[in-house]
């Protein structure tokens, strides 16, 4: 089994318009949040862009709410709050930007 990053510390620069992680692992994911809004994976925004139409318009976090210890459920200034964000994804989505 792979070894998974665990957060040790989440800040929100809402000012600056990024969530930075801070993994266990010593890596830093720093992620903005229209992004985030463009690469929510919940259904309705998959179907979105299986069915070609452009992805949603970048907003910022509104709030996050932690879901256990699996991930966050990220609400964005747009209305948008069905987003679940798992540890890996945003680890993964941090990675792309290294």
């Amino acid at each position: 089994m792979a070894f998974a990053a665990r957060p040790v510390q989440i800040t929100d620069h809402r000012r600056a318009g990024q969530l930075v992680i801070k993994w266990d692992d010593g890596a830093l994911s720093v992620l903005h949040h229209g992004r985030l809004r463009q690469q929510c994976r919940c259904a309705a925004c998959t179907q979105r862009r299986r069915s070609g139409q452009l992805p949603a318009p970048p907003a910022a976090l509104a709030d996050i709410r932690p879901v256990a210890d699996k991930g966050l459920n990220l609400v964005f200034a747009d209305g948008h709050d069905r987003g679940i964000y798992p540890w890996a994804y945003l680890r993964e989505l941090g990675d792309e930007r290294a």
